[in-house]
């Protein structure tokens, strides 16, 4: 039996409650996380693997490592946009783990965060980082596996040798093996069920807050599925935004139209995010994830792309996508879903899933599709659990989490108030340290005052002294030139008449 360590946030097998979600972070901060990371765990899963989790987070301690080369006989690493500078950090955490690891280690999909012009600029002061990362996967495994070919050129422009990179795409893209599932045909009418989803940091490339705002004035069923751990926090928590009156153009505010009205879920688990996605016509926005799960459900997506990580999948993977730079706020869905185009994504979906397969057997590890059951028995474990549905605005009445919410209240004053008072234990002895250290100053200066006293005492006696001694060899001169003025001059006459 081969023991597989993966890292993500939680296996796909355990039922975690949207407060366990928030509480231990177990998307990432981005539920998209859990969709590669869920279908790397379901491709490993064969009758021979056994494959856990190892959590999101990177504990680099030498113990745990040890553990890691005790416990099992390979670490996979399924991974997205890593390379980028707020992620640092965390990829320096990880690569000090690896180099202390002796077994494999196969990383997934790894790809570089640029603008969507390609230009990688932004990544200069993270390039030992990145060296240092890919050298320690290399010395342990044959290839790195990277999401599209602007990352292997980055890659390749920082040492890396073009036989070691393997260009896969995204393990997400493979939920289901070497079949894709079928895009159903639509149209797009204003009754049409709309799932839209949008990212913060596209806000500065586009219009996307506009886009979601004309969506939502002209088709009643829309929904907007969030991913980031702030909306699960939102969602669950609440905000007083409205009686405050602050209101923001994108959706992150109980105040905004689409929280009024109830129409922002938040998916936690991979499969009842796929399978809500099942019973809408058509999605889109800015999210590469959210609009891979609607694809996998079978539901018409289109990318708008803002940055390379969504630009780069959807080129290799023929995913139906738009420029978000070159859009107007008032772009309709419909027109987004008239021009699209999923039958080069079909077509070379197959071609697509050798390669991945390949880069799996080169670094050693087997697949469900190719070596066990096609995942079928995966899916059934699955199915059969009570995954929690996306979470929804909270109205204030009880939904089950109101324990949760007073406990963590309580937690946060408790920790608020050990703060404070550790800050002011610290802060009284500092004080105390400070008054003797005053204390101390004040009797050093008086004591030096009062060495200045004598010694200007001493320098007046010292003054009166000198005057003194001046006053006594002026009279002294005085004396000297008396009594010997009258022989000077007689010797000045006596020798003058001696030269006439």
């Amino acid at each position: 039996m081969k023991r597989i360590l993966i890292r993500s946030g939680k296996s796909p097998l355990r039922v975690a409650t949207p407060t366990e979600f928030i509480q231990q972070d177990l998307i990432g901060t981005n539920t998209g996380n859990l969709l590669f990371s869920d279908s790397a765990h379901k491709m490993l899963t064969t009758p021979d693997t056994e494959v856990t989790s190892n959590g999101i987070r990177t504990n680099h301690s030498a113990e745990r490592a040890a553990e890691i080369n005790e416990r099992y006989d390979v670490f996979v690493v399924p991974l997205a946009n890593a390379f980028r500078p707020q992620f640092q950090a965390s990829l320096d955490r990880l690569s000090t783990l690896i180099e202390q690891l002796t077994i494999p280690v196969v990383v997934f999909g790894v790809g570089a965060q640029a603008t969507d012009d390609y230009a990688t600029d932004m990544l200069a002061p993270m390039e030992a980082s990145v060296k240092r990362f890919a050298r320690a996967v290399l010395d342990r495994s044959a290839s790195i596996g990277v999401r599209g070919e602007l990352t292997a050129s980055y890659l390749r422009d920082h040492g890396v040798p073009d036989d070691s990179i393997d260009i896969m795409g995204c393990p997400s893209m493979f939920l289901y093996g070497e079949r894709f599932p079928e895009i159903r045909a639509t149209e797009i009418t204003a009754d049409s069920r709309l799932a839209i989803n949008l990212s913060p940091n596209a806000i500065p490339v586009g219009p996307v807050a506009g886009i979601a705002a004309h969506a939502h004035a002209h088709y009643p069923n829309l929904t907007y599925y969030a991913q980031n751990l702030v909306d699960a926090e939102l969602l669950l928590w609440g905000d007083t935004t409205p009686e405050s009156g602050f209101e923001d153009p994108f959706p992150l505010q109980l105040s905004h139209a689409l929280l009024r009205e109830n129409k922002v879920r938040m998916p936690l688990d991979p499969a009842t995010w796929i399978d809500e996605l099942r019973s809408y016509d058509f999605a889109y926005g800015t999210r590469i994830h959210g609009n891979i799960a609607a694809l996998l459900a079978g539901t018409p997506a289109v990318v708008l792309t803002h940055d390379s990580r969504t630009l780069e999948l959807c080129r290799y993977f023929d995913i139906p996508h738009r420029q978000l730079s070159t859009l107007s706020a008032d772009t309709d869905p419909r027109d987004l879903y008239e021009a699209a185009d999923f039958s080069a994504m079909i077509k070379g979906h197959g071609e697509r899933f050798e390669r991945i397969t390949a880069f799996l057997t080169r670094n050693g590890l087997d697949n469900t599709y190719q070596h066990g059951d096609g995942g079928a028995a995966f899916d059934a474990q699955v199915a059969a659990l009570d995954l929690p549905a996306s979470m929804e605005v909270w109205d204030g009445t009880e939904d089950g989490h109101n324990r949760y919410r007073m406990s963590r209240l309580r937690e946060s004053v408790t920790a608020s108030e050990t703060r404070l008072t550790k800050k002011l234990t610290a802060a009284t002895r500092k004080n105390d340290e400070l008054r003797g250290k005053l204390a101390a100053a004040e009797k050093r200066a008086a004591g030096t005052a009062e060495k200045l006293a004598e010694a200007v005492e001493r320098l007046e006696a010292t003054r009166k002294q000198l005057t003194a001694l001046e006053r006594r060899v002026a009279g002294m001169e005085k004396r000297v030139l008396v009594r010997l003025g009258p022989a000077l001059r007689r010797r000045t006459r006596k020798v003058s008449s001696t030269k006439s």
